[in-house]
């Protein structure tokens, strides 16, 4: 089974080298300002793994949504 994609979007632009600290993310950044940081979650102690590791860089999650594929545009706007 394939581990679920999930999307993380944050207020401001994330240094790249801050995904690959998170977890080899895909970073994505927007033209509002924000960046969406996406990839692969294999459980609940790794999704909250990335939502502290974005908490102790002092970023501001604003969304937090699994990826359908096929569906969701996981790098809107």
């Amino acid at each position: 089974m394939t581990a679920p994609v999930y999307a993380f979007r944050v207020l401001g632009h994330l240094d790249r080298h801050w995904a690959e600290r998170l977890g080899d993310l895909s970073v994505a950044h927007h033209p509002d300002g924000t960046t969406t940081l996406t990839g692969p979650v294999t459980d609940q102690a790794r999704l909250l793994g990335v939502v502290n590791g974005l908490r102790d860089l002092g970023a501001t999650l604003v969304e937090l949504h699994p990826v359908r594929p096929g569906v969701d545009d996981p790098h809107p706007g």
